[in-house]
């Protein structure tokens, strides 16, 4: 497979339409309701907006959106029944009684599968909504507009199974020619929103270029993402872009740059090529070292700006970590039941696969990583402690990062960044909804948005690994070791899924795809 972002790059400046469709996802089988009215008994809640738990608590929903949050009683006291709201006729209760209900989460960074990993749009679905991911922002429409758009419709519609869609068209995708000017700049963006896309996801492109992109979006009344890759970003950096009008930046790339205080380009080897991942990542593992040290006055005057620009960081801090423990990534536990043989192929090394950079990866590599992530987490976490947003966004499908576990580990790494679990989830709900410019509808549990909720039976504040869909270990009073966790109910407009369910469909996919190959997991360089 070609070099992922290259394809988008080709897109940008050759004017060339995307093919690699997956197979589209089936029709609905899963998931019961609507209903007319549904009351969700006796749940902890855990809001989006960083209030602390608080329960017992019924939710009562009328079709897909949330008209009543009752507390009906205190902890370790039996709950009052007469107190309660009354079921009426043609109505479902679900008894949650000591379970955990959370908004639905955001991904804010979720590709749809890919031909070269030979992921499938219900495959991809399917993981998401098995771990309480109700809502993604396609950045890319990787399968092409009209290919999201469609899903989105038919998501919005229930006619699938999948979370809500919002397409963010990768900028140039379409275009008949290479976009050269200010001018077709702005025509190309005006289209983009004639077909009905929710906003751009920038690559990067010449100043003048962006600047006009980014003024026509805005006029729109869209939104923006931008992967601030090193094709451009010496002369256009993150800084650059939200003062133009961008509205969020994915990853890192950029950042760093606009910290530059005795440099304007990164520290390149003189044999460095970007072709070259090895080189790429390598390098990119060195450069926040380079940037100007945490707390330092350019430090400082570059968060203080992003912030009064109400600018959105969505860290995809998982994506990159193998690149800090390469060993401990390719052997997630997950990779043997939930990982397709084509999936598993993609992440081999290999010098065509984008994220396969494997070529000659070390000690020496990983530790760089290592401060590499201390340094960037001490951005984003002081960036939240002084009122920045962040989000929580996945980047699955590359570098041994699975769709759905991936998002979970999202969770624990900005934990691990200095957030509190409050925090984490407020990044995985609200955050997610603002930046979209959808919180009146999503992102909190409030009387008047849209029912979409996470039910797991163990409180997600003290492990967050009680998310994952393998659970979390845990010895019992007898001694025994078991499994507890995984997300039991993800509830999407109302419509009650069974996410243990959902996830027993991917591993059957995965058995199966298994046993017609004859495949078995193998480590890299690893023979009979």
């Amino acid at each position: 497979m070609r070099n992922y972002y290259c394809i988008f790059f080709l897109l940008l400046f050759s004017g060339f339409t995307l093919q690699a469709q997956v197979k589209e996802a089936p029709d609905r089988q899963e998931g019961e309701g609507p209903y007319n009215q549904l009351i969700i008994r006796g749940v902890t809640l855990i809001n989006g907006n960083g209030a602390p738990p608080r329960g017992p608590i019924d939710i009562v929903v009328e079709g897909n959106q949330i008209k009543k949050i009752e507390v009906v009683g205190n902890p370790g006291v039996p709950i009052d029944s007469g107190g309660r709201p009354k079921l009426k006729e043609g109505g479902r209760e679900l008894d949650c009684e000591g379970m955990y209900l959370l908004p639905g989460f955001v991904d804010l960074h979720g590709h749809i599968g890919g031909k070269g990993q030979g992921a499938d749009a219900e495959y991809v679905f399917k993981l998401w909504m098995g771990h309480g991911i109700t809502t993604i922002r396609d950045p890319s429409c990787g399968n092409g507009l009209d290919w999201v758009l469609k899903h989105k419709e038919r998501s919005a519609k229930n006619e699938i199974t999948a979370p809500r869609i919002y397409a963010y068209t990768v900028f140039g995708q379409g275009s008949e020619e290479p976009i050269s000017t200010p001018e077709q700049a702005r025509e190309w963006v005006r289209q983009n929103a004639q077909k009905g896309a929710d906003g751009i996801k920038f690559f990067g492109a010449p100043p003048d270029i962006m600047a006009a992109a980014l003024d026509e979006n805005k006029k729109l009344g869209l939104r923006s993402a931008c992967h601030h890759a090193q094709m451009d970003v010496a002369r256009w950096n993150a800084l650059h872009s939200a003062r133009a009008g961008l509205t969020s930046m994915e990853h890192w790339y950029g950042l760093p740059e606009a910290l530059f205080a005795d440099r304007t380009v990164q520290d390149y080897p003189l044999d460095y090529n970007y072709q070259n991942e090895q080189h790429r990542f390598a390098e990119a593992g060195r450069l926040w070292k380079q940037a100007a040290p945490p707390y330092s006055d350019h430090w400082n005057k570059v968060m203080d700006e992003l912030l009064a620009l109400d600018f959105t960081i969505d860290p995809t801090f998982n994506i990159y970590e193998a690149s800090r423990d390469l060993h401990r990534t390719r052997r997630l536990e997950w990779h043997e039941a939930y990982t397709l043989p084509s999936l598993w192929r993609f992440y081999m090394p290999s010098r065509i696969s984008h994220g396969s950079y494997w070529h000659s990866w070390g000690t020496e590599e990983e530790v760089a990583w290592k401060e590499n992530y201390r340094l960037w987490m001490t951005f984003i976490n002081e960036y939240k402690n002084r009122g920045g947003r962040v989000t929580a966004g996945s980047d699955s499908g590359f570098i041994y990062q699975l769709y759905g576990f991936a998002y979970i580990r999202e969770l624990e790494l900005l934990r691990e960044a200095g957030f509190h679990p409050l925090e984490v989830i407020r990044s995985a709900t609200l955050n997610g909804a603002e930046a979209l410019g959808a919180d009146r509808a999503l992102g909190t549990v409030e009387a008047g948005k849209l029912a979409d909720f996470v039910i797991v039976e163990e409180n997600p504040l003290p492990n967050l690994k009680v998310l994952y869909g393998t659970g979390a270990i845990k010895l019992m009073e007898d001694n025994s070791v078991a499994r507890v966790g995984g997300v039991k109910y993800t509830v999407k407009d109302g419509i009650v899924y069974d996410a243990k369910q959902l996830l027993e469909d991917v591993r059957e996919m995965v058995r199966k795809a298994k046993e017609e190959e004859g495949f078995e997991i193998r480590q890299p360089g690893v023979e009979d």
